[in-house]
Protein backbone atom coordinates (compact mmCIF):
# COMPACT_ATOMS: atom_id res chain seq x y z
CA UNK A 1 0.00 0.00 0.00
CA UNK A 2 1.30 3.44 -0.43
CA UNK A 3 1.88 5.80 2.35
CA UNK A 4 -0.03 8.33 2.95
CA UNK A 5 0.27 11.44 1.31
CA UNK A 6 0.95 12.53 -1.77
CA UNK A 7 2.37 10.04 -4.38
CA UNK A 8 5.60 10.00 -5.21
CA UNK A 9 7.23 8.73 -8.88
CA UNK A 10 11.08 8.89 -7.53
CA UNK A 11 13.01 6.01 -7.01
CA UNK A 12 12.53 4.45 -3.91
CA UNK A 13 15.32 3.54 -1.67
CA UNK A 14 15.16 1.41 1.85
CA UNK A 15 16.33 4.08 4.65
CA UNK A 16 17.61 3.40 7.95
CA UNK A 17 15.40 3.66 10.59
CA UNK A 18 17.36 4.88 13.78
CA UNK A 19 15.67 4.54 17.59
CA UNK A 20 16.12 3.51 20.69
CA UNK A 21 16.46 5.30 24.01
CA UNK A 22 18.86 8.44 24.31
CA UNK A 23 19.48 9.05 28.08
CA UNK A 24 19.21 12.40 29.84
CA UNK A 25 21.23 15.71 27.50
CA UNK A 26 23.61 17.03 28.38
CA UNK A 27 22.51 20.61 28.74
CA UNK A 28 20.50 22.03 31.35
CA UNK A 29 17.61 24.17 31.78
CA UNK A 30 17.03 26.36 34.71
CA UNK A 31 13.68 26.64 35.68
CA UNK A 32 10.76 24.83 33.64
CA UNK A 33 8.94 26.74 30.60
CA UNK A 34 12.46 29.38 30.49
CA UNK A 35 14.37 30.60 27.91
CA UNK A 36 16.34 27.70 26.09
CA UNK A 37 20.28 27.81 27.00
CA UNK A 38 22.58 27.66 24.58
CA UNK A 39 22.81 28.37 20.98
CA UNK A 40 19.68 28.21 18.59
CA UNK A 41 19.50 29.19 15.05
CA UNK A 42 17.51 27.53 12.22
CA UNK A 43 18.75 24.21 12.24
CA UNK A 44 19.93 22.70 8.99
CA UNK A 45 20.61 25.64 6.12
CA UNK A 46 18.10 25.80 3.37
CA UNK A 47 18.62 24.32 -0.05
CA UNK A 48 17.32 23.18 -2.92
CA UNK A 49 17.90 20.03 -1.54
CA UNK A 50 17.11 17.95 1.66
CA UNK A 51 20.19 16.46 3.06
CA UNK A 52 20.79 12.78 3.15
CA UNK A 53 19.81 12.72 6.79
CA UNK A 54 17.19 14.80 8.41
CA UNK A 55 16.94 14.74 11.97
CA UNK A 56 13.97 14.40 14.17
CA UNK A 57 14.09 14.35 18.34
CA UNK A 58 11.09 12.27 19.60
CA UNK A 59 11.06 13.14 23.49
CA UNK A 60 8.09 10.85 25.54
CA UNK A 61 8.03 9.47 28.69
CA UNK A 62 8.73 5.77 28.64
CA UNK A 63 9.15 5.60 32.27
CA UNK A 64 6.62 6.73 34.99
CA UNK A 65 3.35 6.56 35.08
CA UNK A 66 2.65 7.37 31.76
CA UNK A 67 5.08 4.75 30.68
CA UNK A 68 2.10 2.68 29.34
CA UNK A 69 1.23 5.80 26.20
CA UNK A 70 4.48 6.45 25.67
CA UNK A 71 5.65 2.86 24.75
CA UNK A 72 2.70 2.64 22.72
CA UNK A 73 3.53 5.25 20.99
CA UNK A 74 6.89 4.82 20.29
CA UNK A 75 5.58 2.02 17.55
CA UNK A 76 3.56 4.70 15.73
CA UNK A 77 7.30 7.06 15.78
CA UNK A 78 8.65 4.04 14.56
CA UNK A 79 6.25 2.43 11.79
CA UNK A 80 5.58 5.77 10.37
CA UNK A 81 9.43 6.39 9.89
CA UNK A 82 10.00 3.34 8.74
CA UNK A 83 7.03 3.54 5.90
CA UNK A 84 8.69 7.24 5.43
CA UNK A 85 12.38 5.50 4.62
CA UNK A 86 11.51 2.28 2.81
CA UNK A 87 8.97 4.24 0.42
CA UNK A 88 11.64 7.41 -0.62
CA UNK A 89 8.85 9.62 0.61
CA UNK A 90 11.43 12.59 1.29
CA UNK A 91 13.75 11.57 -2.11
CA UNK A 92 16.33 9.23 -3.77
CA UNK A 93 18.71 8.53 -0.89
CA UNK A 94 17.33 10.78 1.95
CA UNK A 95 16.41 9.19 5.42
CA UNK A 96 14.57 10.46 8.36
CA UNK A 97 16.54 9.76 11.44
CA UNK A 98 14.26 9.62 14.69
CA UNK A 99 16.50 9.94 18.21
CA UNK A 100 14.33 8.58 20.89
CA UNK A 101 14.66 10.27 24.55
CA UNK A 102 12.90 9.15 27.40
CA UNK A 103 11.65 12.48 29.46
CA UNK A 104 11.50 9.91 32.53
CA UNK A 105 8.48 11.35 33.57
CA UNK A 106 10.40 14.44 34.46
CA UNK A 107 9.16 18.10 33.60
CA UNK A 108 12.90 19.51 33.84
CA UNK A 109 14.31 16.52 31.62
CA UNK A 110 11.58 16.85 29.09
CA UNK A 111 12.62 20.42 29.02
CA UNK A 112 16.06 19.58 28.56
CA UNK A 113 15.15 17.73 25.33
CA UNK A 114 14.05 20.27 23.80
CA UNK A 115 17.16 23.14 24.67
CA UNK A 116 19.40 19.93 23.56
CA UNK A 117 17.41 19.60 19.99
CA UNK A 118 17.62 22.93 19.21
CA UNK A 119 21.13 23.52 20.02
CA UNK A 120 21.56 21.05 17.67
CA UNK A 121 22.00 22.35 14.00
CA UNK A 122 21.03 18.94 12.77
CA UNK A 123 17.74 18.54 14.58
CA UNK A 124 14.74 19.64 12.21
CA UNK A 125 11.74 19.12 14.48
CA UNK A 126 10.61 17.67 17.63
CA UNK A 127 8.11 15.34 18.62
CA UNK A 128 6.97 16.31 21.77
CA UNK A 129 5.97 14.65 24.87
CA UNK A 130 2.13 13.00 25.00
CA UNK A 131 2.12 14.68 29.05
CA UNK A 132 0.59 18.04 29.17
CA UNK A 133 3.05 19.17 32.16
CA UNK A 134 5.63 17.96 29.78
CA UNK A 135 4.50 19.49 27.31
CA UNK A 136 3.36 22.52 28.78
CA UNK A 137 7.25 23.22 29.62
CA UNK A 138 8.68 22.56 26.11
CA UNK A 139 5.98 24.65 24.19
CA UNK A 140 7.50 28.13 25.41
CA UNK A 141 11.34 26.84 24.84
CA UNK A 142 10.18 25.86 21.17
CA UNK A 143 8.08 28.53 20.05
CA UNK A 144 10.37 31.41 21.27
CA UNK A 145 13.80 29.49 20.03
CA UNK A 146 11.54 28.73 16.66
CA UNK A 147 11.88 24.73 16.94
CA UNK A 148 9.12 23.10 15.32
CA UNK A 149 7.29 20.72 17.60
CA UNK A 150 4.38 18.03 17.51
CA UNK A 151 2.67 16.96 20.36
CA UNK A 152 0.35 14.04 21.00
CA UNK A 153 -2.55 13.97 23.62
CA UNK A 154 -1.52 17.00 25.63
CA UNK A 155 -4.73 18.15 26.25
CA UNK A 156 -3.83 20.78 28.52
CA UNK A 157 -4.43 24.67 27.49
CA UNK A 158 -1.53 26.70 26.89
CA UNK A 159 0.31 24.11 24.84
CA UNK A 160 -0.49 25.54 21.63
CA UNK A 161 1.05 29.32 21.17
CA UNK A 162 1.92 29.69 17.93
CA UNK A 163 2.98 29.04 14.33
CA UNK A 164 5.94 26.29 15.80
CA UNK A 165 3.59 24.33 18.00
CA UNK A 166 1.14 21.45 16.68
CA UNK A 167 -1.19 18.63 18.52
CA UNK A 168 -2.62 15.49 17.20
CA UNK A 169 -5.70 15.45 18.21
CA UNK A 170 -7.62 18.57 19.80
CA UNK A 171 -7.76 17.88 23.43
CA UNK A 172 -9.98 15.00 24.93
CA UNK A 173 -12.23 18.25 26.67
CA UNK A 174 -13.45 19.05 23.18
CA UNK A 175 -14.79 15.59 22.46
CA UNK A 176 -15.46 13.86 26.04
CA UNK A 177 -19.10 15.34 25.62
CA UNK A 178 -19.55 12.49 23.07
CA UNK A 179 -20.63 10.52 26.81
CA UNK A 180 -24.05 12.76 26.74
CA UNK A 181 -25.62 10.46 24.12
CA UNK A 182 -24.83 7.55 26.26
CA UNK A 183 -25.80 9.30 29.49
CA UNK A 184 -29.52 10.51 27.36
CA UNK A 185 -29.86 7.05 26.66
CA UNK A 186 -29.30 5.21 30.06
CA UNK A 187 -31.62 8.28 31.85
CA UNK A 188 -28.78 8.78 34.59
CA UNK A 189 -30.02 12.17 36.77
CA UNK A 190 -26.35 12.79 38.93
CA UNK A 191 -22.72 11.94 39.00
CA UNK A 192 -19.74 12.11 41.30
CA UNK A 193 -16.05 12.46 40.27
CA UNK A 194 -12.73 11.50 41.59
CA UNK A 195 -10.16 13.16 39.34
CA UNK A 196 -6.63 13.64 39.08
CA UNK A 197 -6.15 17.21 39.63
CA UNK A 198 -2.15 17.07 39.52
CA UNK A 199 -2.72 16.22 35.64
CA UNK A 200 -4.11 19.13 33.60
CA UNK A 201 -5.89 17.72 30.97
CA UNK A 202 -8.16 15.39 33.96
CA UNK A 203 -8.31 18.56 36.12
CA UNK A 204 -10.05 20.19 32.97
CA UNK A 205 -12.37 17.44 32.67
CA UNK A 206 -13.28 17.41 36.12
CA UNK A 207 -13.30 21.18 36.55
CA UNK A 208 -14.60 22.58 33.40
CA UNK A 209 -15.77 19.67 30.39
CA UNK A 210 -17.92 17.46 32.74
CA UNK A 211 -19.68 19.91 34.76
CA UNK A 212 -20.44 21.85 31.56
CA UNK A 213 -21.40 18.35 29.71
CA UNK A 214 -23.57 17.81 33.18
CA UNK A 215 -25.23 21.04 32.86
CA UNK A 216 -26.39 20.86 29.72
CA UNK A 217 -28.04 17.83 30.26
CA UNK A 218 -30.10 18.36 33.41
CA UNK A 219 -28.02 16.33 35.55
CA UNK A 220 -26.58 17.08 38.92
CA UNK A 221 -23.11 16.59 40.45
CA UNK A 222 -23.42 15.49 43.82
CA UNK A 223 -19.88 15.28 44.71
CA UNK A 224 -15.84 15.82 43.71
CA UNK A 225 -13.11 15.05 45.05
CA UNK A 226 -9.75 15.65 43.94
CA UNK A 227 -6.84 13.84 44.21
CA UNK A 228 -2.75 14.25 43.51
CA UNK A 229 0.35 12.26 42.76
CA UNK A 230 0.96 10.73 45.93
CA UNK A 231 -2.43 9.34 46.30
CA UNK A 232 -2.13 5.73 45.83
CA UNK A 233 -4.87 4.96 48.41
CA UNK A 234 -9.03 5.82 46.57
CA UNK A 235 -10.19 4.59 49.89
CA UNK A 236 -11.79 7.85 50.90
CA UNK A 237 -12.30 9.96 48.11
CA UNK A 238 -15.02 6.93 47.11
CA UNK A 239 -16.54 6.89 50.59
CA UNK A 240 -17.03 10.49 50.23
CA UNK A 241 -18.54 10.36 46.35
CA UNK A 242 -20.05 7.35 47.02
CA UNK A 243 -22.05 8.82 50.23
CA UNK A 244 -23.53 11.46 47.91
CA UNK A 245 -25.30 8.78 46.31
CA UNK A 246 -24.34 9.38 42.17
CA UNK A 247 -26.17 7.27 39.71
CA UNK A 248 -22.53 7.40 37.87
CA UNK A 249 -19.22 7.77 38.82
CA UNK A 250 -16.50 9.42 37.06
CA UNK A 251 -12.52 8.11 37.71
CA UNK A 252 -10.12 10.24 36.15
CA UNK A 253 -7.16 8.72 36.87
CA UNK A 254 -3.68 8.04 35.22
CA UNK A 255 -3.00 4.51 33.27
CA UNK A 256 -2.81 1.92 36.47
CA UNK A 257 -4.19 3.82 39.16
CA UNK A 258 -7.77 3.79 36.60
CA UNK A 259 -7.40 -0.32 37.65
CA UNK A 260 -6.78 0.58 41.53
CA UNK A 261 -9.28 2.90 41.61
CA UNK A 262 -12.14 0.87 39.85
CA UNK A 263 -11.33 -2.33 42.26
CA UNK A 264 -11.43 -0.02 45.00
CA UNK A 265 -14.80 1.55 43.61
CA UNK A 266 -16.49 -1.91 43.23
CA UNK A 267 -15.09 -3.15 46.82
CA UNK A 268 -16.73 -0.02 48.29
CA UNK A 269 -20.33 -1.38 46.67
CA UNK A 270 -20.80 0.43 43.75
CA UNK A 271 -21.85 -1.60 40.94
CA UNK A 272 -22.99 0.78 38.61
CA UNK A 273 -21.37 2.13 35.63
CA UNK A 274 -18.27 4.74 35.38
CA UNK A 275 -17.01 7.63 33.23
CA UNK A 276 -12.95 7.21 32.38
CA UNK A 277 -10.90 8.89 30.34
CA UNK A 278 -8.32 7.86 27.12
CA UNK A 279 -5.56 6.85 29.92
CA UNK A 280 -7.87 3.91 31.02
CA UNK A 281 -7.24 2.24 27.91
CA UNK A 282 -4.07 0.52 26.06
CA UNK A 283 -5.72 -2.36 28.10
CA UNK A 284 -4.78 -1.13 31.69
CA UNK A 285 -7.97 -1.92 33.55
CA UNK A 286 -6.20 -5.61 32.76
CA UNK A 287 -5.47 -5.74 36.13
CA UNK A 288 -8.81 -5.00 37.58
CA UNK A 289 -10.66 -7.73 35.31
CA UNK A 290 -14.22 -7.62 35.98
CA UNK A 291 -14.14 -5.24 38.54
CA UNK A 292 -13.67 -2.68 35.33
CA UNK A 293 -16.31 -3.71 33.30
CA UNK A 294 -18.62 -1.06 33.32
CA UNK A 295 -16.08 1.69 32.66
CA UNK A 296 -16.61 3.99 29.54
CA UNK A 297 -15.10 6.70 27.74
CA UNK A 298 -14.26 8.50 24.56
CA UNK A 299 -11.08 8.29 22.36
CA UNK A 300 -10.00 9.96 19.41
CA UNK A 301 -9.23 6.47 17.44
CA UNK A 302 -10.13 2.74 18.04
CA UNK A 303 -9.95 -0.62 16.17
CA UNK A 304 -13.40 -1.26 14.63
CA UNK A 305 -13.59 2.14 12.59
CA UNK A 306 -14.85 1.95 9.19
CA UNK A 307 -12.88 4.90 7.97
CA UNK A 308 -10.45 3.46 4.97
CA UNK A 309 -7.84 5.37 6.16
CA UNK A 310 -7.93 4.20 9.60
CA UNK A 311 -8.03 0.84 8.44
CA UNK A 312 -4.95 0.95 6.25
CA UNK A 313 -2.90 2.33 9.01
CA UNK A 314 -4.34 -0.39 11.27
CA UNK A 315 -3.62 -3.39 9.07
CA UNK A 316 0.41 -1.64 8.83
CA UNK A 317 0.47 -1.80 12.52
CA UNK A 318 -1.34 -5.43 12.92
CA UNK A 319 1.74 -6.77 10.35
CA UNK A 320 4.42 -4.61 12.08
CA UNK A 321 3.39 -5.30 15.61
CA UNK A 322 2.50 -10.05 15.91
CA UNK A 323 -0.87 -9.11 15.11
CA UNK A 324 -1.59 -6.84 17.71
CA UNK A 325 -3.93 -3.76 17.65
CA UNK A 326 -2.97 -0.61 17.94
CA UNK A 327 -4.13 1.92 20.55
CA UNK A 328 -4.99 5.90 20.10
CA UNK A 329 -1.36 7.02 20.78
CA UNK A 330 0.64 4.81 18.13
CA UNK A 331 -2.16 6.00 15.79
CA UNK A 332 -1.71 9.93 16.85
CA UNK A 333 2.28 9.65 16.49
CA UNK A 334 1.59 7.56 13.26
CA UNK A 335 -0.31 10.99 12.07
CA UNK A 336 2.14 13.40 13.97
CA UNK A 337 5.05 12.07 12.44
CA UNK A 338 3.72 11.62 8.96
CA UNK A 339 2.66 15.74 9.31
CA UNK A 340 6.28 16.43 10.38
CA UNK A 341 7.42 14.25 7.20
CA UNK A 342 4.93 15.46 4.71
CA UNK A 343 6.22 19.53 5.47
CA UNK A 344 9.57 18.23 4.98
CA UNK A 345 9.00 17.23 1.60
CA UNK A 346 6.27 20.51 0.89
CA UNK A 347 9.42 22.29 1.94
CA UNK A 348 11.69 20.84 0.09
CA UNK A 349 14.08 21.52 2.60
CA UNK A 350 15.05 20.86 6.38
CA UNK A 351 15.19 24.30 7.26
CA UNK A 352 13.21 24.78 10.80
CA UNK A 353 11.46 28.24 9.48
CA UNK A 354 10.67 26.55 6.03
CA UNK A 355 9.46 23.27 7.91
CA UNK A 356 7.24 25.68 9.91
CA UNK A 357 5.85 27.27 6.89
CA UNK A 358 4.81 24.40 5.32
CA UNK A 359 3.04 23.29 8.73
CA UNK A 360 0.77 26.47 8.97
CA UNK A 361 -0.30 26.19 5.35
CA UNK A 362 -0.70 22.08 5.82
CA UNK A 363 -2.89 23.04 8.97
CA UNK A 364 -4.76 25.38 6.97
CA UNK A 365 -6.26 22.37 4.95
CA UNK A 366 -7.67 18.97 6.24
CA UNK A 367 -5.83 15.67 6.88
CA UNK A 368 -5.92 12.09 6.22
CA UNK A 369 -4.16 9.63 7.84
CA UNK A 370 -4.79 6.70 11.02
CA UNK A 371 -7.03 9.44 13.13
CA UNK A 372 -9.32 9.48 9.78
CA UNK A 373 -10.17 11.23 6.68
CA UNK A 374 -10.55 15.05 5.93
CA UNK A 375 -10.18 16.37 9.09
CA UNK A 376 -9.60 19.89 9.67
CA UNK A 377 -7.47 21.67 12.37
CA UNK A 378 -8.88 24.48 15.31
CA UNK A 379 -5.90 26.44 16.36
CA UNK A 380 -3.01 23.81 15.21
CA UNK A 381 -4.51 21.07 16.79
CA UNK A 382 -6.45 18.44 14.70
CA UNK A 383 -10.16 18.00 15.14
CA UNK A 384 -11.62 14.83 16.23
CA UNK A 385 -15.43 13.11 16.20
CA UNK A 386 -14.17 10.73 19.04
CA UNK A 387 -15.19 7.16 19.78
CA UNK A 388 -16.96 5.85 23.30
CA UNK A 389 -15.48 2.76 24.80
CA UNK A 390 -16.23 0.46 27.29
CA UNK A 391 -13.90 -2.43 29.11
CA UNK A 392 -16.76 -5.48 29.64
CA UNK A 393 -13.73 -7.13 31.83
CA UNK A 394 -11.77 -9.04 29.49
CA UNK A 395 -11.26 -6.28 26.73
CA UNK A 396 -11.81 -2.72 25.44
CA UNK A 397 -15.30 -2.82 22.60
CA UNK A 398 -16.85 -0.07 20.44
CA UNK A 399 -19.98 1.40 21.81
CA UNK A 400 -20.29 3.71 18.66
CA UNK A 401 -18.68 6.54 17.38
CA UNK A 402 -19.64 10.00 16.73
CA UNK A 403 -20.68 11.20 13.37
Amino acid sequence: MEPFGPKHSQKRSRGQLVGGVVLASSLFLAGCGGTAAGPGGAGPSSGDELPETVKVMVSVPLTGPAAFAGAEAEKGYELAAAEINESGFLGDGVTLEIDVRDTQASVQKAASDVTAAIADSEVTAVLGSLSSAEALAQSPIAEKQKMPIVYIQAGSPGVILGDYTYRFPTPMSSYYNILSEQIAKEGWTSIGMVYGAWVPTLKELGEVAIPEMAEELGIEVTSSVATQQTTQDFSAPIKQVLESDPDVVSILQIGPANATAMQQLRQAGFDGPVLGNSSAGANTLEPAGENGAGMIWPVDFAPGTDDPASIEFIEKYKTANNDEEPFPYAAEAYDATWFVAKAIEAAGSANRGAVKDAMVEMAGGTWTGALGSDLSFEENSLKVNGTVIEWDGTRENVLYSAN
